[in-house]
């Protein structure tokens, strides 16, 4: 057991949108034999379209908008990849991914350098002392200085970095990169699609000369004496302990310092670590089995309708067919078919270690968050849902089609796109989400997955926050009073919706004795 636990490596690639992680995603692959030929974002001559983006609506505008689960065998090691949107208004799921994994890679686009959304979510990082490392990418693009970035990532991200690998100029001129964590230098020939051969070069030898010319080789010689002043020596534990972010520069689209990068990924990176639970640490080497749903995704095969929950195995064995108990619902459920990705394709196995994860057919039996063990009632925590500032209320455009609309909004919102409330005053259903994108993304789905039509009508609400008291008769009066403004969640939990900033301090300095919660775990 000890050694399948070793050789995992789960990890999350996260950025702001368009740094290039999908395209980073698609190389990975190329390395690992997973795909012969690598696809593209977005490309007019490249027509296959990349391996993690495979929702329709993704492929045509060139975004990721759900994260994508990919597992393959590299060097003995066995490696799952978590692709996430960077588009902000995905940012819930973004989160929801990073309690699933063990580590982060953090893409940065050379040219742009740090942008908010990575400022977020390396926030998030830090909280959870996730060990990071960082690619700077699109480096055959004119950009900022190598220095430079470097400082800009100590002082936009709050941790020290340390570079294993050294870019060769940049640009038009971009050469290749040279790799300082196993001291050597690799030219390839680039190649969008395929990997090339390797040309090994000593940096001492007049042999760098021919392959790189004088002015490139001298500057990279005093390059690397500076990085070596400047920087200490790479210690792997800093790594470890979320204080240093050892840095790769290169180019994806290119295929430059991708291989470097996973090479010394695998060596370093943590296998699977203790998951908190909220009655105690889990440690993966315990013999019984435990894990948690961090994601839920409808349709992944528009042929079936299915539901797939993708649960993170955090100790034990997990075994096709065995009853476990599913504790929120109290009941033992057995699967059948579980199954491992690679994106949209599947496989069904027969067993899964601490750090995978496995996909779960769900007919409707689990929620984000549910936890499933040998017997013991354990909750993992973490996994909110925040409360949305974005309304609108929403209608049925095609009557005839009633049933097929109320079946897609509640397999959607069991994915945690957006959430559904019921007003109590009209009792019509509102629509919230965290971001403008998500209602579009919602229409689309409705009308090509499920053949419903709906439309919006705009709702001018500040924010939606969930009440609880220990004084019934204040709660009482206060849903009295505010009647206009009630509504329930899915759950059929009270829920306050505010018109305006005014409206809610107000509030909460009238109804003392009321707490109001902005994310959905109290």
């Amino acid at each position: 057991m000890n050694q399948e636990i070793e050789r995992r490596r789960t990890f999350a690639i996260i950025s702001h949108p368009d740094a290039g992680k999908t395209t980073l995603t698609e190389k990975l692959l190329l390395f690992g034999g997973q795909i012969q030929v690598a696809g593209a974002v977005k490309n007019n001559k490249i027509k296959k379209t990349a391996t993690s983006d495979w929702m329709e609506i993704e492929k045509q505008r060139g975004i990721s908008v759900t994260t994508s689960v990919m597992e393959f065998d590299y060097a003995g090691f066995k490696v799952n990849i978590l692709d996430t949107p960077g588009h902000q208004d995905f940012a819930e799921d973004t989160f929801r991914t990073l309690t699933a994994v063990d580590s982060a890679i953090i893409v940065v686009d050379g040219a742009k350098g740090v942008e908010a959304q990575t400022r977020k979510l390396m926030t998030v990082c830090r909280m959870r002392k996730t060990p990071v490392i960082i690619f700077i990418n699109k480096m055959d693009r004119e950009g900022k200085d190598p220095f430079d970035l470097l400082d800009e990532l100590e002082e936009e991200l709050q941790i020290k970095v340390r570079p294993l690998s050294w870019p060769i100029n940049q640009g038009a001129r971009f050469k290749g990169v040279y790799n300082i964590y196993e001291q050597r230098l690799n030219l390839f020939t680039p190649d969008k699609q395929k990997v090339t051969e390797k040309i090994a070069v000593d940096i001492q030898s007049h042999a760098l000369e021919e392959q790189v010319g004088e002015r490139d080789a001298q500057k990279l010689r005093d390059d690397l004496e500076l990085v070596d002043g400047v920087y200490p020596e790479f210690d792997k534990q800093t790594y470890l302990d979320a204080e240093v972010a050892p840095v790769f520069f290169g180019s994806a689209l290119n295929n430059f310092g991708v291989q470097e990068l996973l090479d010394c990924f695998v060596q370093i990176a943590p296998c699977p670590r203790p998951t908190q639970a909220e009655e105690r640490d889990v440690q993966p080497d315990e013999p019984k089995f435990t894990g948690f749903i961090f994601k839920i995704t409808a349709n992944i095969d528009p042929n079936h309708r299915s539901c797939i929950a993708f649960c993170k195995v955090c100790s034990g064995r997990f075994v096709r067919n065995a009853p476990y108990l599913h504790v929120r619902q109290a009941k033992t459920v057995r699967f059948s078919s579980p199954t491992q990705f690679m994106a949209q394709r599947k496989e069904t196995i027969d067993e899964a270690w601490p750090g995978d994860i496995v996909g779960l057919p769900d007919n409707g039996i689990f929620k984000i968050g549910d936890t499933l063990t040998e017997g013991e009632p354990l909750h993992f925590r973490g996994l909110p849902s925040f409360s949305p500032e974005m309304f609108k209320y929403l209608e049925n455009a095609d009557p005839m089609k009633t049933k097929q609309l109320e079946k897609g909004v509640n397999q959607l919102m069991d994915e945690g796109v957006a959430q559904l409330f019921i007003h109590q005053f009209n009792g019509r259903k509102l629509i919230g989400t965290v971001g403008q994108l998500q209602f579009e993304v919602i229409q689309y789905r409705l009308e090509n997955e499920y053949g419903a039509k709906c439309r919006w009508e705009p709702a001018s609400l500040y924010k939606a926050c969930w009440i609880e008291s220990d004084d019934e008769a204040q709660l009482e009066a206060f849903k009295k009073r505010k009647y206009q403004y009630m509504a329930r969640d899915r759950e059929g939990r009270d829920v306050f919706l505010a018109d305006s900033a005014y409206v809610l301090t107000m509030a909460q300095q009238d109804f003392e004795h009321i707490r109001f919660h902005f994310t959905s775990e109290f």
